[in-house]
């Protein structure tokens, strides 16, 4: 990890510590923010596809197997 220093509107700042949970870190979600941004992938699940979304599901550990086995059909079909 490096420490960084960045400039932002006071208002932005504010407005973004007030979206923090209790237990939130600052700086945990604007690194993976910068993640996001660097890495690839939308940060909000409305700018994913739904294939990106299916292909998502599926590899999540609490996804029920029947979604799962229609899920990869789904995408197994569609390019």
């Amino acid at each position: 990890m490096k420490a960084i220093h960045v400039n932002v509107p006071i208002r932005l700042l504010e407005d973004f510590d007030a979206e923090l949970g209790f237990k939130e870190s600052r700086s945990k979600i604007i690194a993976s923010l910068m993640g996001e941004r660097v890495y690839g992938g939308g940060t909000y699940v409305r700018d994913a596809s739904s294939r990106r979304l299916m292909a998502a599901l599926t590899a999540r550990e609490d996804t029920d197997e029947t979604l799962r086995s229609l899920l990869l059909q789904i995408l197994a079909k569609t390019p």
